[in-house]
């Protein structure tokens, strides 16, 4: 007889660990789970029912800043690059405290009261505990008005901007209870950032006119006082400017081209001296001096023809005399051109030295002047820098008033509307079909997790096979539940009689088979369970008048003395019971009754008085078994619950075989354990175990191998009448 001790950690990882055994658990406890399926968006639909619904207008404007900028008023009007931080700042600008106050003005948000909480009726709470609640002691400083402050971050509260991703586009929001307060708030909102941009503009363009006009007489002043200044020091040095250059300068040049004529004049004074000399060709001879060239080639000629006539006629010819003369003649007459010619170039030459000189002379003068005139200069040269410095600035700040004039003329706002807003036909909050949505996906993973979690604290057992590895003894029937409809007004423990083809009847005989075929054949069989409620004796019945069926010889003793239930159960005559039979009152023999159904013989419990563990601790229990044993082929014991009851383990010990009763998923497996230690304590030989109660269609559905015994497949082969 398989008899070893066991714990519930030597359950296997199956199937209700597994994915597998999450879905079986899931279809056992699918009236839990579709019970959260249905309270989850029950619940979420009563609660939007409670909640007054509000609406969210919207608008967009677009953000544009203005192309025109000034360099010295950049800290006013300069434009930075439009990123995604400036378009941050102006959602948080169109969302500031300001402009709710805007919005609360010209939406007269003050007489609100869904804005203004000071004229909301108080609430019951405030109704009952304002006399408890102090109100806060004011600060000294500023009077506020503590009701329009709150009216304020109310409106900002409801008030929302955000720019669009990757444009310049801003979306305005306002939540209101009212759809048309909704539209006309973001209306106002828009509208009063529109004005207050162009504002701020049209300001700064004042103010920056103002700086330059002022700037602009500053620097009249100081290019006047240049120009004075540099009038008065010309006049104390002397200073004029002429055309192209100083007047220092224009002489010196002027100079400078005199002194070159007069060294050219020089040069050719040189020229002709020498060449009056006779240093020169004779064709320079001839373009300086002609008459002096001409004399000479007279005189050549009357020298040549002189030597031709001494030749000839002799030297005291006559015409060679006359010769001679002339010749003398032309000789004096070319000495005497000749000096006349050299004295003219010498005194042209002279001339020439000296007008080159006197122009040195006045150029070197006229260097000195310069000089000390370019040093006096260097002052007149700053003031003149600073002067055509100013005259710039002058020029630029006017040009740039003009632009600034012509600005004003264009100016608009940087931004405008795109999208006005307009009263919303639905509620922005609650969102009915989302939140139902969302209700019900809550409720499909609640149910799950309430499962999974029922699944991991349910230390009950499921089924044979769990059992079976529980304890580490056979599961030798599943005893299927019995309700009222399903038995027909019929008592459970004569359904088995009374329905013998039917699947109770079936697992009865089970039980029946496993016992008789056992190697040990056990003639005394105790029944028992950890519990009350088992249905320990409703099987020890039912299996007692199967076997009396079967033809076998059957006795059913009552030992649950507390708690007896044979007298209602097979309506007993109310004659004797065991307890009298233990206590010596009568026999056992007389205390056997009769079953008024099948006739199956059973001796009742009696009425407990005494000491109940020492009537089964003493020798007449033993003898009863004894003597029964000769009259009866099989005996049942049905034992009070084991687990508190000491004299069940008693009795228990003094059976052949111990059957041990296990409620379908309500007995915990460790209560399971600790009792069959306490029955293995005792010396009481275990055969088996029973699954009692067993709701056949929720353990169907489990995916346990032994729930295939309630299939419909099987339906054909029971009979319920």
């Amino acid at each position: 007889m398989p008899d070893r001790p066991a714990t519930f950690a030597s359950i296997p990882a199956a199937p209700r660990d597994n994915l597998a055994g999450f879905m079986a658990g899931l279809r056992q406890r699918r009236r839990t789970f579709l019970a959260v399926l249905v309270l989850v968006p029950l619940c979420a639909w009563l609660t939007l029912l409670q909640i007054a619904p509000v609406y969210t207008a919207s608008g967009a404007l677009i953000y544009e800043p203005s192309g025109y900028k000034l360099r010295e008023l950049q800290t006013i009007l300069r434009e930075d690059p439009t990123t995604e931080a400036m378009m941050a700042s102006q959602a948080e600008i169109l969302q500031s405290l300001h402009i709710a106050e805007q919005i609360a003005k010209r939406g007269n948000l003050f007489d609100n009261p869904e804005f203004n909480p000071s004229l909301r009726p108080p609430g019951l709470l405030a109704e009952w505990f304002g006399e408890i609640v102090r109100q806060p002691v004011p600060v000294a400083g500023p009077s506020r008005d503590a009701g329009r402050d709150r009216v304020l971050q109310t409106t900002r509260a409801a008030l929302h901007a955000a720019p669009v991703r990757f444009s310049h586009v801003i979306e305005v929001t306002f939540t209101a209870t009212d759809p048309n307060v909704a539209a006309t708030a973001v209306n106002n909102a828009m509208d009063a950032y529109i004005k207050e941009q162009f504002g701020f503009k049209r300001r700064a363009v004042e103010t920056a006119n103002k700086l330059m006009e002022a700037r602009a007489a500053q620097l009249r002043a100081k290019v006047r006082e240049a120009e004075e200044r540099m009038s008065a020091y010309r006049s104390e040095h002397g200073l004029s400017q002429g055309m192209y250059a100083g007047v220092d300068t224009e002489h010196i040049t002027h100079l400078m081209e005199d002194i070159a004529k007069a060294q050219s004049d020089r040069a050719a004074a040189d020229a002709r001296l020498d060449a009056a000399r006779g240093k020169a060709g004779a064709t320079t001879l001839a373009e300086v001096a002609p008459s002096v060239s001409k004399l000479r080639e007279q005189t050549g000629q009357l020298a040549s023809q002189l030597q031709a006539q001494r030749g000839t006629l002799g030297e005291s010819h006559p015409a060679v005399q006359s010769l001679i003369r002339q010749l003398a003649g032309g000789q004096s007459a070319l000495a005497a051109e000749t000096a006349r010619v050299v004295a003219a170039t010498e005194a042209e030459q002279r001339a020439a030295g000296e007008r080159l000189a006197s122009l040195e002379a006045v150029l070197r003068q006229a260097r000195g002047n310069a000089e000390a005139s370019a040093k006096a200069q260097i002052p007149l040269n700053a003031m003149n820098r600073d002067l055509e410095a100013a005259r710039g600035q002058l020029q630029s700040l006017l040009e740039r008033m003009q632009q600034t004039a012509q600005q004003a003329a264009v100016e608009s706002a940087e931004a405008h509307e795109i999208s006005y807003a307009l009263p919303p036909d639905r509620p922005s909050y609650p969102k009915t079909a989302a939140a139902m949505g969302a209700a019900g996906i809550a409720s499909v993973l609640l149910g799950l997790l309430l499962v999974y979690l029922l699944q991991l604290t349910d230390k009950t057992l499921h089924g044979g096979e769990e059992l079976r590895h529980a304890t580490g003894l056979p599961c030798l029937a599943l005893i299927p539940e019995m309700r009222g409809r399903a038995t027909r007004h019929t008592k459970i423990c004569d359904y088995a009689a009374l329905h013998p083809h039917s699947a109770f009847a079936e697992q009865i005989r089970a039980l029946r088979a496993a016992i008789s075929l056992d190697e040990d054949r056990p003639q005394v069989v105790a029944i028992t369970a950890a519990r009350p409620a088992e249905g320990k004796s409703v099987l020890t019945l039912s299996l007692g008048r199967s076997a009396h069926l079967g033809g076998e010889r059957v006795l059913a003793v009552e030992c649950d003395a507390r708690q007896g239930s044979f007298g209602v159960r097979l309506v007993g005559n109310r004659g004797p019971g065991l307890l009298d039979v233990l206590r010596g009152d009568t026999g056992w023999r007389d205390a056997v009754q009769p079953d008024p159904v099948t006739g199956m013989s059973f001796i009742p419990a009696g009425k407990p008085s005494g000491d109940i563990l020492r009537l089964f601790l003493g020798e007449r229990m033993r003898g009863l078994l004894a003597e029964a044993r000769g009259e009866y082929d099989l005996i049942l014991l049905d034992l009070p619950p084991a687990e508190a009851m000491t004299e069940a383990r008693v009795a228990a010990s003094l059976a052949d075989a111990t059957l041990f009763c296990v409620r379908w998923r309500h007995t915990l497996a460790p209560t399971v354990l600790h009792t069959l230690s306490l029955l293995r304590d005792a010396h009481a030989k275990i055969c088996g175990t029973v699954l009692t109660r067993v709701d056949t269609a929720m353990h169907l559905r489990s995916g346990y191998a032994d729930a295939g015994v309630y299939h419909r497949r099987y339906k054909p082969y029971f009979r319920e009448s």
